[in-house]
């Protein structure tokens, strides 16, 4: 099978590079070992974050780092045996976490985080699934002075730097936004600009679809199999075949440098493991927009109410240890009036980070028609199609609508 470009990873990054490629004249196909977004643009929360303009930083307060050290948290869980193969990358991970080198890292991040939102709405207003995305923002609520002093303090700085909207909350006013949210909470801030998705797995197949509809085509294979083919590229299909082009996108999340290691390129990074779990409700008792506690989050999904959890820092290969769930459901119980849960087990994903929060997007150093897009962490869902538009325009010369000198991936 012949194409122009090969992209490798069926995620929301990988469906969004496929499909402005193809939007582009280009004939793309699309690989994964699984069916499209059956990992973690599956089991996220469903926010698309047009506040997170700051990304998520590793604990620089002692206070805050002996707390997450002695293990028994909600929000951040570790395997002692994943430690020292990930203590590299955690001291760069602290490193690029000072309050100088993370507002530098900021202002770079925000502008693909601010158009994250409108390249959403373009592609599924094309896709046919505009209802989807929900222009509910979701809301942080803390029950901790501390925090949601810290959490406005945030906002205010959002706003006046970056032009993120939001509202700020009291008690009454989080029971009048969410009527069926019990708790001790102080406050909240109602971040207004992001979108709410009830089934992420169904909007990213709705952008599948539409790169079918475009011409473009879907097949299961290994993409480990990547090969150089002359002055291209070669990948096995599960059918036997093969795919031939002379491009190639590398978007495999977690799994990426397990390909890039192999043409040279061994970017340092890490996963951060979530879980998630879904629950009925009692009677009418319903939750309108995503809600983070200080803790985990309770996102309102087609299947039932989603309870999912912070980082959990493993070894790849280790099974999954569920632990953060089992101290969320509780708390999740004394919050909203939950029932028994719709699955057995939970599902487990794994977000892609690298140690300064962020991405790779652009071309593999060394490796002419070899392209890398991974890294995203916490935003993967958020930020697959400007991601995928950012590439596109970078792989068929037009001019980036940001500038992709900070995702370069010579950095590392």
């Amino acid at each position: 099978m012949q194409a122009d470009v090969v992209v490798l990873g069926a995620g929301m990054i990988g469906v969004s590079i496929a499909l402005h490629l193809q939007k582009r004249g280009r004939h793309v196909v699309l690989l994964d070992r699984r069916q499209p977004a059956e990992e973690a643009s599956y089991g996220n929360g469903g926010v698309v974050h047009r506040e997170g303009v700051f990304p998520y930083t590793f604990p620089r307060d002692l206070s805050e780092v002996l707390r997450i050290a002695n293990n028994r948290q909600v929000d951040a869980v570790y395997h002692l045996t994943a430690l020292p193969g990930l203590a590299g990358r955690l001291f760069r991970y602290w490193w690029h976490s000072s309050p100088s080198r993370y507002a530098a890292i900021t202002r770079e991040y925000a502008p693909l985080i601010a158009g994250c939102v409108q390249e959403h709405r373009v592609l599924a207003r094309e896709a046919g699934s505009a209802d989807m995305l929900r222009p509910v923002g979701y809301l942080r609520a803390h029950t901790k002075a501390r925090q949601l002093e810290l959490e406005l303090a945030k906002a205010a700085k959002a706003k006046s730097e970056f032009g993120v909207n939001y509202t700020a909350l009291d008690r009454a006013g989080i029971r009048q936004t969410e009527p069926h949210l019990e708790g001790p909470f102080l406050g909240a801030v109602h971040w207004v600009d992001s979108n709410a998705v009830n089934d992420p797995q169904a909007l990213a197949l709705s952008y599948v679809a539409l790169f079918q509809r475009l011409g473009g085509m879907f097949v299961t294979g290994d993409a480990g199999t990547l090969a150089r083919q002359g002055a291209g590229w070669r990948v096995a299909t599960a059918d036997g075949g093969s795919v031939e082009a002379a491009e190639a996108v590398v978007a495999l999340g977690i799994w990426s440098d397990r390909v890039t290691r192999r043409f040279g390129y061994a970017p340092p990074l890490f996963g951060k493991r979530g879980y998630h779990l879904h629950y009925r409700m009692n009677g009418n008792a319903f939750l309108s927009r995503p809600v983070v506690t200080d803790s985990f989050l309770l996102a309102p999904m087609r299947a039932g109410l989603r309870v999912t959890t912070g980082a959990e820092f493993a070894r790849p290969d280790a099974p999954p240890t569920p632990v953060q769930l089992r101290r969320a459901e509780p708390i999740a119980r004394s919050y909203l009036p939950l029932t028994e849960a719709i699955e057995a087990e939970p599902w487990m994903g794994i977000r892609p980070c690298l140690p300064d929060m962020t991405p790779v997007i652009g071309p593999v150093p060394a490796q002419p028609g070899l392209w890398a897009a991974f890294g995203h962490a916490h935003h993967g869902f958020t930020l697959g199609p400007i991601t995928g538009r950012l590439l596109a325009e970078m792989m068929t010369g037009d001019t980036p609508l940001v500038d992709p000198t900070p995702f370069r991936a010579d950095r590392f």
